[in-house]
């Protein structure tokens, strides 16, 4: 049994809303994230037939997995105190066809610290509960169609 605060009890209540925009047409390609209000645009080239994205859904989802838990494995390292010198994120999924859910989500980390294993494996595990994107998928959350 872990001596560590559970992170979820400490998470702020406050709602922020996260959006993200892409505007595809033969003359340009935007890519627009906004959280809080605060907007930035992606540089994310568009098709060679200038139809849409050169960078899928999926590569964006396992891009979003393996982003939240990296820069959660920086904020739960400095919540912990544990020092951090660097951290790589691999996430990866199977996409069995057109229409169909991913299988085999999975993702690993290397987290290299002076902090003793046994600290990186507790800060691993705290990082994959508290994991905001990953806690999504996890709960398979229902994605609505707005109509415009």
């Amino acid at each position: 049994m872990s001596n560590v605060r559970d992170p979820t009890s400490e998470a702020p209540k406050k709602r922020v809303k996260i959006s993200a925009t892409v505007r595809s047409a033969s003359s340009r390609h935007e890519v627009v994230v906004s959280t809080g209000g605060s907007e930035q645009t992606l540089a994310v080239p568009p098709k060679a037939s200038g139809q849409g994205s050169n960078v899928n859904g999926g590569e964006f989802l396992m891009l979003a997995l393996a982003t939240c838990y990296c820069n959660d494995l920086y904020r739960e390292a400095a919540r912990l105190g544990i020092p951090v010198e660097s951290v790589e994120v691999e996430a990866s999924a199977e996409f069995p066809g057109i229409g169909l859910a991913a299988t085999g989500i999975a993702y690993r980390a290397k987290v290299s610290s002076r902090a003793a294993p046994s600290e990186i494996a507790e800060l691993l595990r705290v990082t994959d509960a508290v994991a905001e994107v990953h806690n999504t998928v996890r709960a398979g959350v229902p994605v609505t169609l707005e109509q415009s």
